[in-house]
């Protein structure tokens, strides 16, 4: 099993523009998701870095740190 993906980001909404035309290249978001999604949250003692073979699956840890 694995985590609960969100959606992608590049993927044309209802609207004519992608999710990313929304945020500025310079915006400090940009920033850290580059940032956490370089970090081993395993190593870092993150208890949900790897996840369970059964029940239900969870939110990927390093989503819930960029939040």
């Amino acid at each position: 099993m694995g985590y609960i993906n969100g959606f992608d980001r590049d993927q044309i909404v209802l609207f004519p523009e992608a999710l990313d035309d929304y945020v500025d290249a310079t915006n400090p978001v940009r920033f850290l998701d580059v940032f956490v999604d370089q970090l081993d949250l395993k190593t870092l003692g993150f208890t949900y870095a790897t996840p369970n073979k059964t029940g239900r699956p969870s939110y990927h840890p390093g989503d819930m740190l960029k939040l």
